[in-house]
């Protein structure tokens, strides 16, 4: 029996097939560009994470020469927030505002004098109320662009929209809508105070199923798109960082998992929803029923990095083609040979604005104290400091709340970079789990698939069969002085520039 796992990011979808043990089949990446109309805006057609389903889809079966007899349940995950309008046959009306788009910064002032934080965060958990969310994205639709809200059936979000693509479904789950300030993770509804307000019915949202729930099995159309059986069973897997806990082996209470990807996302399971009297931690709701995660999120983590390969590595990616090597793996190179501090260079990696902890969307991307000695390899390792630097801010937080740090598990893109891995490791001052499979959130959506499935009984089964370690990287004591330094030069550069 084999099992897909579809995961729709914000710069790319991964697709990966795995058999009940876990073992990967094979996996592949499907990526898309942002479209960045201002500074401030970023948006996509919605086709293109079609587009990447089914090419994504395609490329893992042959890649891994399976029979589509094999494949039993597919599950699919998604980043969060992002706001697509669609008609009635689930066809987009413009293109989809994704998360990190920033324009209804109006609409969330309006939202934010409405309603009292403290009362927002008790019922959806968001700490903040900021253009990122779907309900700020909708109100912005609703004041500038009525033709298209008036015409929209539903807004949705990624995760909705491919459930769609696959059964003819509009649905969702707590998991992926608690980010949307729509969303009551109290009751496990959708919030109808909020949605008055903004003026819609929850008619016009996905109809909420349970994390882990079987949507249905596939259209024909998706079918025949996808060359697969009509009777492979969806499931909905909630947001990718829930769905990436999963796959991390994260389902109890004492562990915590990062995820950086194009974000920088922290995950700490915790057994209830009111942990944080400071209101400052991001709670979401866990694909564990019953359990929530706190999630510190940094917006442009990863995405930093790309940025700067984009920009300023060609000759990396250069070579890469012509050693058949990646690109980013040279640019870990270049930094490794850098020493810690990078020398006084400090990066603010706010290319977007800072989300966890600073909550503030003013905030810039910031290289600080480079001078005529500075080459490209100490920007590189100040790009992976920074984003270690981000991660230390957060946990140092959640430890401040009684939430136990004694390892992290990393995943995502970045924990195929040894050298990334060291420093997150030295600059936390705790030992770092890597895993088989870094790329959790697919596998995380393969297991939850398995679960519904019938093939395991428990999640708590899935993960002893499904999840495996690969190594433990330990902290150089001898690192601790100069990353001390570094992280308070970090800290003090950001306020006194940005601390509000």
């Amino acid at each position: 029996m084999l099992f897909l796992g579809i995961d729709a990011g914000t710069t790319s979808l991964k697709v990966g097939l795995f058999d009940e043990r876990g073992t990967t089949r094979a996996i592949v990446n499907e990526e898309y560009s942002l479209v960045t109309p201002t500074a401030d805006q970023a948006e996509l057609d919605p086709e293109d994470y079609w587009r990447a389903c089914v090419n994504g889809v395609r490329r893992v079966l042959a890649s891994a020469n399976a029979r589509r007899e094999e494949i039993i349940g597919i599950g699919v995950s998604s980043q969060g927030e992002t706001t697509i309008a669609v008609d009635a046959n689930g066809r987009a009306l413009r293109r989809a505002l994704v998360w990190l788009d920033n324009r209804a910064t109006e609409q969330a002032r309006q939202i934010a004098e409405q309603f009292d934080l403290k009362r927002v965060y008790a019922i959806t958990g968001d700490p903040e109320i900021v253009a990122t969310w779907t309900a700020c994205k909708i109100l912005w639709l609703k004041q500038n662009e009525p033709d298209i809200f008036n015409r929209a059936h539903k807004f949705i979000l990624v995760q909705d929209f491919l459930l769609h693509r696959l059964t003819g479904r509009f649905a969702t789950d707590g998991a992926t809508a608690c980010t949307s300030l729509l969303w009551d993770i109290q009751r496990g509804t959708w919030w109808e105070e909020m949605l008055a307000f903004i003026g819609i019915t929850p008619e016009r949202l996905s109809e909420p199923v349970l994390p882990g729930a079987i949507v249905g099995t596939l259209r024909p159309d998706a079918v025949s798109e996808l060359g697969l059986l009509p009777n492979v069973r969806v499931v909905a897997c909630g947001m990718d960082q829930a769905s990436g806990a999963i796959g991390a082996g994260n389902f109890a209470p004492g562990t915590v998992s990062e995820s950086t990807g194009a974000a920088l996302a922290i995950q700490a399971t915790v057994p209830a929803s009111n942990l944080d009297p400071t209101g400052r931690l991001p709670v979401y709701v866990h694909d564990v029923r019953g359990a929530f995660l706190f999630v510190p999120v940094c917006n442009t983590g990863g995405m930093a990095l790309r940025w700067f390969r984009d920009q300023f590595g060609q000759e990396e990616m250069r070579a890469a083609r012509e050693q058949n090597r990646d690109a980013y793996d040279l640019l870990g190179e270049l930094a490794a040979g850098i020493d810690p501090g990078c020398e006084g260079l400090t990066l603010l990696p706010h290319l977007m604005g800072a989300f966890s902890p600073e909550y503030n969307m003013d905030a810039r991307g910031v290289f600080y104290g480079f001078t005529l000695r500075h080459t490209k390899a100490h920007f590189a390792r100040a790009i992976l400091e920074s984003i270690a630097f981000m991660l230390k801010r957060n946990l140092d937080l959640m430890q401040s709340l009684g939430v136990p740090v004694r390892e992290v598990r990393s995943t995502g893109g970045g924990a195929k970079s040894p050298v990334w891995l060291q420093i997150k490791a030295d600059v936390l001052g705790v030992p770092v789990i890597t895993l088989e499979q870094e790329d959790t959130a697919v596998l995380g959506d393969a297991i939850l698939a398995a679960v519904a499935c019938g093939t395991h009984k428990t999640l708590a089964d899935a993960s002893a069969a499904m999840v495996r370690v690969r190594g433990k990287i330990e902290p150089d004591r001898a690192m601790r002085s100069a990353y001390d330094d570094a992280f308070a030069r970090y800290v003090g550069v950001y306020d006194r520039l940005f601390a509000r």
